[in-house]
């Protein structure tokens, strides 16, 4: 709920008292409820304090304890404060109003460097033990606060955001072409795959479910949690395991509403937003307090484009859950002024590095605002829904049952889907076989296909980049992972989803509105992660278990859609045509420019900008326009740095 600053002085130094005051001063530019240091022999202590829960209400942060001699600094919100409270023997008259930076100071009086084991939530926070003259800190177990920080000879400085520490005496701006080489090369949204690394070479990051530890000179790193797949959850029936779902996944939403100010929520037309709104709507209700939600449909002019089973207009399904729900104050927003082009450089603002999400950024920013001036504290969402609590692909499963030799199920599975589905049995038995045994892809002649990439050819080369991303299967090969390795990997591996945090933290800190998302609780995705794979697929149905738990809470037209999902903006293109002249001219320019020429693959943008010159409505989603335009916001960096 903060953003947190400090800086520790290595090998017995001074520290310069104008230090930190001038890393906090970096900070103003977020609002806050309160702003403070500490300051210790040899260490500083900041927080810029947004009170989000009803316990962090006059929270003093930094807080020193001189019984304990520990200092705290923490930008936190704890999830599991109840289970806490019996293991740290809090007194019960105090468990209503303690904060959570307390909290996590008890555990670290506990647990030590274990601490960050026993904790879920999001949270980053750094301890200064002064009996043992050391500093620790950590990051949550998927990285949805960020902690970026700077060494040198004489001292370590931290901070929740980037741009205070390069405000340092001495720190230099120079790019990290390693980082820069996997922003450029990996196709989809991860940014790169070191999560120590950053788009500056004297900036880094505690990668998400790490400590670390700083006494003396020596700073050591530690990775405290891997999630791996627990033991099979065995019940006595289907309503069993839909109850034990509604009891994990409700309690996630519930500890997620926590604060003193109002409540929303982002709801689309599809599973996911709805089952959070679902309970969060009837959490609230019993508090006497309405869920705000917040819903993007396109500008009334986009008459639409072929998108298969794709929907660009989620309204009535959107408005079916609204009805059926209840307790909702809905926003229905549609930003006619804005457009992916409009809004690159406030976002290269606000994430201090290029970012490959411009297709959505519009409205993402827009729902922060709205938000905002609604007066949220917190705003729900269900961005890791589908690896977690909707994971369920049928025909996926189809092929683990060939794999798996299970050929009655397979067979009545494949039979059910067909049927539900109206599918053609020939094409589904197709896809499935590729899918059973994704290895022989490799071993077959197919049509070579032109690669198309961003990142010039000899910067690859010279940094070897192709090589590094082969390692994570992220080199654009044809794999022979199936979707299964896929997500076990996804939970993992952490830079998949540090990018997110990135968002969530920034975002955050410039609108005092915090994204919580309880489909990424800890409690919720080991409960899936333990729920067999029959019971996410059935009777030939997808994501079946979160159906059928929702039953009765969502309506049946929503709840059972199995032939449209939502997409979000597929009217970027005609958002763009009143810039699309300043937009070619701007690309343009970028291929000419030589500061883009030892990293941008220009021949091959000249290329695509060609194609691409008269404006489709379909383009939006072309792999040619996203190399432009993800080119165009690396380009808009590189010039803000001079």
């Amino acid at each position: 709920m903060s953003a947190i600053a400090g800086i520790c002085q290595l090998q017995h130094h001074n520290l310069n008292p104008d230090q930190g005051p001038s890393l906090m001063q970096q900070l103003s530019r977020y609002p806050a409820d309160d702003a403070r240091g500490w300051q210790g022999q040899g260490i500083f202590l900041g927080c810029r304090a947004q009170w989000i829960t009803p316990q962090s209400l006059n929270e003093k942060l930094p807080f020193y304890d001189p019984e304990r001699r520990l200092a705290i600094t923490a930008d936190a919100i704890i999830d599991n404060r109840s289970e806490l409270f019996g293991q740290l023997q809090v007194p019960y008259e105090d468990r209503d109003t303690i904060p959570d930076s307390l909290l996590i100071l008890l555990a670290y009086e506990k647990w030590g460097d274990q601490t960050p084991v026993h904790l879920v939530g999001d949270f980053a926070f750094m301890i200064w033990d002064e009996r043992k003259r050391s500093l620790f800190g950590a990051r949550d177990f998927s990285g949805n606060r960020t902690l970026y920080f700077h060494r040198s000879t004489e001292s370590f400085a931290f901070c929740t955001v980037i741009h205070p520490l390069l405000s340092m005496p001495g720190v230099s701006h120079k790019l990290n072409e390693e980082w820069v080489s996997e922003f450029l090369a990996i196709q989809n949204r991860v940014d790169a795959t070191d999560c120590f690394s950053t788009v500056y070479q004297a900036i880094e990051q505690l990668p998400p479910s790490h400590s670390m530890t700083i006494t003396g000179e020596k700073i050591t790193f530690s990775r405290y949690f891997i999630l791996q797949a627990p033991p099979k959850l065995r019940l006595g029936s289907n309503g069993e395991y839909e109850e034990a779902f509604r009891e994990v996944f409700g309690q996630a939403v519930k500890d997620r509403l926590r604060t003193h100010l109002a409540a929303g929520a982002n709801l689309s037309g599809g599973l996911d937003s709805g089952s959070v709104v679902s309970f969060a709507a009837e959490e609230l209700r019993r508090r006497g307090k309405p869920l705000h939600t917040f819903s993007y449909y396109p500008v009334d002019s986009f008459t639409g484009f072929n998108l298969g089973k794709r929907v660009a207009d989620e309204r009535p399904f959107i408005q079916e859950t609204i009805d059926h729900v209840g307790n909702i104050e809905p926003s229905f927003l549609n930003f006619p002024e804005q457009s992916p082009y409009t809004e690159i450089d406030e976002w290269l603002d606000i994430l201090e590095m290029p970012y490959k999400f411009i297709e959505n950024s519009y409205w993402l920013k827009g729902i922060f605002e709205q938000a905002q001036q609604q007066g949220l504290g917190v705003l729900l969402s269900g961005q890791r829904g589908n690896w977690s609590v909707s994971w369920g692909p049928a025909l996926d499963y189809q092929a683990k049952l060939i794999r798996e030799f299970r050929w009655l199920s397979f067979y009545r599975e494949n039979k059910q889907y067909n049927q539900s589905m109206a599918a053609n049995r020939r094409k589904v038995l197709q896809i499935v076989s590729k899918k059973a045994f994704p290895s022989l892809e490799r071993l077959l002649p197919r049509k070579r296909e032109m690669q198309l990439e961003l990142i010039h050819p000899d910067f690859a080369k010279r940094t070897e980049v192709h090589e590094r991303l082969r390692e994570f299967n992220m080199d654009r090969r044809p794999s022979s992972q199936t979707v299964y390795d896929i997500r076990q990997k996804h939970f993992e591996q952490p830079h998949i989803w540090n990018v997110n945090g990135t968002v969530a933290t920034k975002m955050s800190l410039k609108y005092r509105v915090w994204d919580r998302d309880p489909t990424n609780d800890l409690r919720v995705i080991r409960f899936c992660l333990s729920v067999p794979e029959g019971q996410f697929v059935q009777n030939g149905v997808d994501r079946s278990l979160i159906r059928r738990a929702m039953e009765g809470r969502l309506p049946d037209e929503v709840r059972m859609n199995r032939k449209q999902r939502g997409v979000q903006g597929a009217d970027g293109i005609l958002r763009m045509l009143p810039q699309w002249d300043s937009f070619l001219g701007e690309l343009r320019e970028m291929i000419k420019d030589p500061r883009t020429s030892a990293y941008l693959n220009n021949n091959v943008l000249a290329g695509c900008l060609d194609r691409i010159s008269e404006p489709k409505p379909e383009m939006i989603y072309n792999s040619e326009f996203r190399l432009l335009t993800r080119g165009l916001v690396f380009y808009r960096f590189l010039k803000s740095l001079s």
